[in-house]
C-alpha cells in the first residue's frame, strides 16, 4: 500500500499493536478513557519515529520510501516499554 506524506511517497512497512488492553485498564480499577490513552500512546510513538515514519490509528506503519528498510527494523516493543502507561492512565481519569 502506498500513501503520501508531505508529497513524499510512503510505503507500508509493518504493524504495531499499541492500544491498552481492557485487562490493563481493569487493573486500575475504573472506566478510563481508553481512546484518549490510546491516542496519547500513538502520539508518543509517532514523536519517537518522526518525521519519516508514521503509525496510523489502525496500527499500520508507513515510512518514506528512503527510510523503509530502517523502519522495518524498529523495535516497537522497546519503544512501547519506554512509554509510562500508568502515567497516561492517571492523566486520563475515569469518564463521568
Amino acid at each position: 500500500m502506498r500513501e503520501a506524506w508531505q508529497d513524499r511517497p510512503m510505503v507500508e512497512v509493518g504493524y504495531v499493536s499499541y492500544t491498552v488492553s481492557a485487562e490493563r485498564l481493569a487493573r486500575s480499577g475504573a472506566d478510563f478513557d481508553a481512546e484518549a490513552i490510546d491516542d496519547a500512546i500513538l502520539s508518543q510513538l509517532n514523536a519517537a519515529v518522526a518525521p519519516f515514519v508514521v503509525v496510523h490509528r489502525d496500527g499500520k506503519v508507513f515510512a518514506d520510501e528512503d527510510a523503509a528498510d530502517d523502519a522495518r527494523e524498529i523495535d516497537w516493543n522497546e519503544l512501547l516499554e519506554q512509554i509510562d502507561i500508568d502515567q497516561l492512565i492517571a492523566d486520563h481519569p475515569p469518564r463521568r
